[in-house]
């Protein structure tokens, strides 16, 4: 019997969020996945400084910034909502 290989029935959740380089946005997962992304996909965070995009906080399975409306889900990273979308 083999074993499948990969992060088929893993629930993707939040860990960390950083900005470890100019225009980008990290996002640590749980699981140990990384993602880094364009911060320009998110406006509302872009706009932030870097003094209050260390103000973050995790939302269910998203996070916010003290100064930011938005709350930025794991789908909004991961890129493909009907794959993960964990929420009901």
């Amino acid at each position: 019997m083999y074993q499948i290989e990969g992060y088929w029935d893993v629930i993707p959740k939040i860990k960390c969020v950083s900005f470890p380089m100019r225009g980008k946005m990290q996002v640590d997962l749980e699981d140990g996945r990384i993602i880094i992304v364009d911060v320009a996909r998110f406006p509302s965070v872009k706009k932030l400084s870097m003094e209050e995009r260390k103000n973050w906080c995790r939302m269910d399975n998203g996070f916010t910034f003290d100064n930011c409306d938005e709350v930025i889900h794991i789908e909004q990273i991961l890129g493909n909502f009907q794959n993960y979308a964990h929420e009901a």
